[in-house]
């Protein structure tokens, strides 16, 4: 698929918090969007919960918030990134 010349910046939606042992494809597939993007050329915004997950390693994106899932706290962080694109179905179940 080409690179979309309209598109700078995508902020991502991690999973949060799992339980232990579940569910850790989630983050890796998360982790590996991660890397695809910032390969490509795409400056990565990552916001997830969970601080105990590889997606929130300081390689992984450009700009990394450790912050409650819910949509006041997303909405704060979309209108401080302004992102061109949003990638939330990273997320899990």
């Amino acid at each position: 698929m080409p690179k979309r010349n309209d598109i700078n910046k995508v902020m991502i939606i991690g999973s949060g918090p799992i339980i232990i042992g579940q569910a850790c494809e989630f983050d890796y597939s998360g982790t590996q969007a991660c890397k695809a993007l910032r390969k490509l050329g795409y400056q990565i915004v990552l916001v997830n919960s969970n601080p105990a997950t590889i997606m929130t390693d300081p390689d992984v994106a450009d700009v990394t918030y450790i912050e409650p899932l819910n949509c006041a706290r997303l909405t704060e962080i979309i209108k401080k990134e302004r992102p061109d694109a949003l990638l939330p179905n990273l997320g899990g179940q």
